[in-house]
């Protein structure tokens, strides 16, 4: 497989600089490339679409073994038997911002979660949404960090 979508290429969806300097598999099974293609089909591409802008990808898939390495949350939805995650940042380019991702999201789309990654009230510096198809719960939350730099989680929704 080529491509997971018609805007992100499978090389877009798995690589990871971290798994390549470790050398870390980070390769889905079928099961979970099909909940990254429902994913990007379902949320990337509308959010492409509309926006009509190049959307840069951060994270998507991630092995185990990379999640582990990159100290990720243990139950995450980029990893295991989900690859049902995917996070974004506009910033990279001009045009929009992550805040226009993470609204036309929260009003247009149907999602799992959706997370405002950090930033500020402004901006979040990148957005978080996953898609679980059939059972998506609409929850809304605000990462942030406390003084000792641990990641709070604030439920908006």
């Amino acid at each position: 497989m080529n491509t997971v979508s018609k805007h992100i290429t499978y090389n877009e969806a798995t690589i990871s600089s971290t798994a390549k300097k470790l050398g870390i598999s980070n390769i889905p099974n079928t099961a979970q490339l099909t909940n990254m293609v429902k994913l990007a089909n379902s949320v990337f591409e509308p959010v492409r679409e509309y926006f009509n802008v190049p959307i840069y990808i951060s994270s998507f898939f991630r092995s185990e073994a990379l999640n582990k390495a990159i100290k990720g949350a243990k139950n995450s939805q980029h990893l295991c038997n989900k690859g049902a995650a995917i996070d974004v940042d506009a910033d990279r380019y001009k045009g929009i911002t992550n805040k226009d991702i993470f609204n036309y999201i929260f009003n247009n789309l149907d999602f799992d979660q959706l997370i405002w990654e950090y930033g500020n009230e402004l901006n979040p510096d990148w957005v978080h949404v996953s898609y679980n198809e059939g059972n998506n719960r609409k929850q809304v939350l605000v990462a942030q960090r406390d003084d000792k730099g641990k990641t709070k989680y604030k439920k908006i929704r």
